[in-house]
C-alpha cells in the first residue's frame, strides 16, 4: 500500500484519545486512541461485538463517549451529529439509509445541506442568493454522480437501484458534505467480488482526492490490500495496531478471529451483555441527526 501524502507533509486529521464508551456497568469501548492522517486509509477491524461501530458512533456525535476525547484537525468535537458534519467528517452506516423515495440526484443534494448559507426564507421567496447555491448544489451533486459512476442514474428512485450501487450513492451523499475524513462502515457487506473490487477502486480514489478514510470491514483480504495501517478491536480493546502484514501475522489477531480466547479477554457472557446494551443504545439513536 502506498499513499499519496508523505510522512513529512501529513498531518493528523482525526486524534481519538482514551474513548471509552459504557453502557450501565458494561464497558463497549474501553481506553482505544487512534489517530488518522490525511492521506492515509487506515482499517478497524474485529470479531462480531467488537465495540467498532460503537467507536464509529463515538467519534461522529451519535454517542456521547463516557471518557476521553475526539478532535478533529487539532479541535475537539461537540458530541452532535450535524456539528461532526459540519466540522468535517462524514460518514455511511453499516445498514444502508438512503430515501428510498427520493431520486439519486436528491439523495446526494441532501447531503449538501451541511455546507448551504442560505436560510428558510430565502428559500421559501426563491431569492437570488437560494437561486444560485441550489444551482451550484445540483453541479456539485452531478460531479459526485460522475466522480462514483451514477451519473446516468440521477433521476431514478434510490430505491430502485442495485445493491451494490445503492452502497456507492451513500457513499456520495458522505461526499456532497465537503469531509476531510470519509468513515465508511463495512460499505462492501453483502457485495460480490466484482462490486467490492469497484469499491476499493472508489476509496483509492476518495484517498487520491485528499480525503482520509477510516473503514470498517469484515472482509480480511480487502482490508490487507487497502489499509496503510490497520488496528484491531477485542471485545472492546485495541489490541495492536500497524502495517497490514504486522497486523494480519500478529497471533492475537490470529486468535481472536479463530475464536480462541488471549489472557484477559473478557468471557462469552459478558461479550453477550454488551452486545444487548449497544443494540437497545442503536435502537434508541436510530434515525436521530440531530
Amino acid at each position: 500500500m502506498t499513499t499519496t501524502t508523505t510522512a513529512a507533509t501529513a498531518t493528523t486529521v482525526l486524534d481519538a484519545s482514551g474513548v471509552t464508551m459504557r453502557f450501565g456497568g458494561l464497558t463497549a469501548v474501553r481506553d482505544v486512541s487512534l489517530t488518522v492522517n490525511s492521506g492515509e486509509i487506515v482499517g478497524l477491524i474485529g470479531p462480531n461485538g467488537a465495540g467498532k461501530t460503537t467507536f464509529f458512533n463515538c467519534l461522529t456525535g451519535l454517542y456521547i463517549p463516557t471518557e476521553g476525547k475526539v478532535a478533529y484537525k487539532g479541535t475537539v468535537l461537540p458530541p452532535k451529529p450535524h456539528l461532526v458534519t459540519q466540522a468535517g467528517i462524514a460518514r455511511t452506516f453499516q445498514n444502508i439509509r438512503l430515501f428510498a423515495n427520493m431520486t439519486v440526484l436528491e439523495n446526494v443534494l441532501v447531503g449538501r445541506h451541511t455546507r448551504t448559507k442560505e436560510g428558510l426564507w430565502s428559500a421559501l421567496l426563491r431569492l437570488p442568493g437560494f437561486k444560485k447555491a441550489e444551482e451550484e448544489s445540483r453541479a456539485r451533486a452531478m460531479e459526485l454522480l460522475e466522480f462514483t459512476g451514477l451519473a446516468a442514474k440521477a433521476d431514478h428512485l434510490a430505491r430502485n437501484l442495485p445493491y451494490g450501487e445503492q452502497r456507492k450513492l451513500e457513499i456520495a451523499r458522505a461526499l456532497a458534505s465537503e469531509p476531510g475524513l470519509l468513515l465508511l462502515d463495512e460499505p462492501t457487506a453483502g457485495m460480490n467480488p466484482q462490486e467490492t473490487r469497484a469499491a476499493e477502486e472508489l476509496i483509492f480514489a476518495i484517498r487520491d482526492k485528499g480525503i482520509a478514510v477510516l473503514v470498517i470491514e469484515h472482509d480480511i483480504r480487502f482490508i490487507m490490500n487497502l489499509c496503510d495501517r490497520v488496528a484491531v478491536l477485542v471485545q472492546g480493546e485495541k489490541i495492536v495496531e500497524g502495517p497490514a502484514e504486522v497486523v494480519q501475522a500478529d497471533e492475537r489477531v490470529i486468535a481472536a478471529y479463530l475464536g480462541t480466547p488471549f489472557e484477559g479477554a473478557p468471557g462469552e457472557a459478558e461479550v453477550a451483555e454488551v452486545e444487548a446494551a449497544e443494540a437497545d443504545a442503536q435502537s434508541s439513536t436510530e434515525g436521530d441527526d440531530k
